[in-house]
């Protein structure tokens, strides 16, 4: 049961600091909804949004961290 909650205190703290790092982003106004290959289709009452730049960018970070967190554990 130790795990679990170790697990849950870390996956809390992740998300605490992604939800930082979002208000941040948009307090400084960057352009995350602009990026290159973002997607945007608008009809008389429906409007869709495929956000796949920013879906690319955030693989890319993430595996960045991802590689960077599992080469210091080992």
């Amino acid at each position: 049961m130790q795990q679990i909650g170790k697990l849950l205190v870390i996956t809390g703290i992740i998300l605490v600091f992604i939800g930082v790092i979002f208000l941040v982003i948009f307090k400084l106004g960057l352009p995350l909804g602009n990026l290159p290959g973002d997607m945007t289709y608008h009809r008389k009452n429906m409007t869709v949004y495929v956000p796949i730049g920013i879906m690319i960018l955030i693989s890319v970070v993430l595996s960045v961290i991802l590689n960077i967190f599992t080469r210091w554990k080992h």
